[in-house]
């Protein structure tokens, strides 16, 4: 069973900033600030999310074919999710819409400050 999802990051507190406004629109929160590592999750659940600065010191990079789906409640979520990542200054991979994936699947790609892909999904 998976546990929870990690992934790093060169600058904690804009990191912290992007991913405070961009999970919220999803219902996530930050659960755990500490000197290196900053975790997200349901209110009052457990961190199912982290962004950290890497524990070797090197620079935080992303993998190629890597990304993070979040689940949104709904397709205004999802929408939501992409301009939030975009107005705090991260790029678009794929603006909000339907996908053949599934009947029904709706989501949006989109990449944070140091690179990172990630995907809303709601209907899927």
């Amino acid at each position: 069973m998976l546990s929870s999802v990690c992934i790093g990051t060169n600058d904690l507190e804009a990191a912290g900033k992007f991913y405070d406004r961009v999970l919220a629109t999803i219902g996530m929160v930050r659960i755990v600030t500490v000197e290196r590592e900053l975790g997200y999750g349901s209110m009052g659940g457990k961190v199912t999310f982290w962004v950290l600065i890497p524990f070797n010191d090197q620079p935080a990079n992303f993998g190629n074919g890597t990304q993070v789906i979040f689940n949104a409640p709904d397709r205004e979520a999802v929408d939501a999710f992409h301009k939030a990542a975009i107005e705090m200054g991260g790029s678009d991979e794929g603006a909000p819409g339907p996908r053949d994936y599934r009947p029904n699947y709706y989501g949006a790609y989109c990449r944070d400050l140091d690179g990172n892909k990630l995907h809303a999904e709601h209907g899927g």
